[in-house]
């Protein structure tokens, strides 16, 4: 959320529709924890901009005129601190968010925002394990932990990560009630996009065995299937330092991560005779093109072989 030392540089108007923007993206859009917070941080820098930049607090009618020539100020001001491509492209689109949705309830309009070029942002390839450090993980994610329970509980949520190609938000957002039946999973993806994933039957087996465990009440179907040491949903943050420790521990690559699990499923799906389109409804996204990066990895890896095998590469 906006803090509170952010909205008092804003002007009582713009400052309501603010925190009605932060309710549109929370209650309406249903964006993840980790946009709103993204978006919100950013559009904070932007305001402490502006009040700078204006030399007074903005208000609804100094937001719609701001100039292209006052964008990239902005901009070139972040450059200057060190901020990076994808970064500033990150705020420039939650700045977009807010001014967007404003344009759309009727109340301002900025015309300049649409002329506002992004920084040019590098081709990521997404960057799998390869299939024995993933085993590693799933079958080393328990000795860390000094209760039995919360080992299988990282058996099983890792599994459930590589098994079934998940965000980490998307298997700590699961309750009781979404657990799988009849091979399938019901999970709530990006924008509230609802898809059906096949289960596994090794992860139907680690699911079973931490809940089987768990010292926690099983009568809610509200109840969250993933939990911390104090009954409470699991937080994002313990899984990931989980895998850091475990990255330690085995002395595994940098690019072990709760969400390198998934993108192991879509390239050890691909390398393994999957189509595309196939990858594309398992994984929930909402363009082929994002999918596509796949095969732009599984290229390199034939480039990386080809050069070391062939006698005159």
């Amino acid at each position: 959320m906006l803090k509170q030392d952010k909205l008092a540089l804003c002007a009582a108007d713009l400052r309501d529709k603010l925190e009605r923007w932060q309710d549109y993206l929370q209650s309406e859009k249903q964006v993840s924890p980790h946009t709103l917070r993204g978006y919100t941080t950013d559009v904070s820098h932007f305001i402490a901009f502006l009040f700078d930049h204006l030399g007074t607090t903005p208000s609804l009618n100094d937001l719609s005129n701001v100039s292209i020539r006052d964008f990239r100020s902005w901009m070139s001001k972040k450059a200057m601190q060190g901020t990076s491509n994808a970064s500033r492209a990150r705020s420039l689109s939650g700045v977009k968010s807010l001014l967007i949705w404003l344009d759309k309830q009727g109340i301002m309009h900025n015309a300049a925002i649409n002329t506002v070029r992004s920084p040019k942002l590098p081709h990521k390839i997404p960057r799998p394990l390869h299939e024995d450090y993933a085993l590693e993980v799933i079958n080393s994610a328990h000795i860390l932990e000094t209760k039995d329970w919360l080992g299988k509980r990282n058996i099983a949520l890792f599994t459930m990560l590589y098994g079934c190609g998940l965000r980490i938000n998307e298997a700590l957002s699961l309750n009781l009630e979404d657990i799988p039946r009849d091979g399938f999973m019901r999970v709530l993806g990006k924008g509230s996009k609802e898809r059906q994933v096949p289960v596994l039957s090794v992860v139907n087996t680690t699911l079973e065995n931490y809940l089987k465990s768990c010292p926690y009440p099983k009568d809610n179907p509200k109840r969250p299937v993933f939990l911390g040491s104090r009954g409470k949903r699991l937080n994002q943050g313990i899984a990931q330092r989980t895998m850091r420790g475990l990255r330690s521990s085995l002395g595994l690559p940098e690019n072990a991560t709760p969400h390198a699990l998934r993108h192991s499923f879509a390239t050890h799906l691909l390398k393994n005779g999957a189509n595309l389109r196939e990858i594309q409804e398992l994984l929930g996204h909402s363009t082929l093109s994002t999918t596509q990066r796949y095969t732009d990895l599984d290229t390199e890896e034939i480039m990386r072989i080809y050069r070391a095998a062939h006698p005159r590469a």
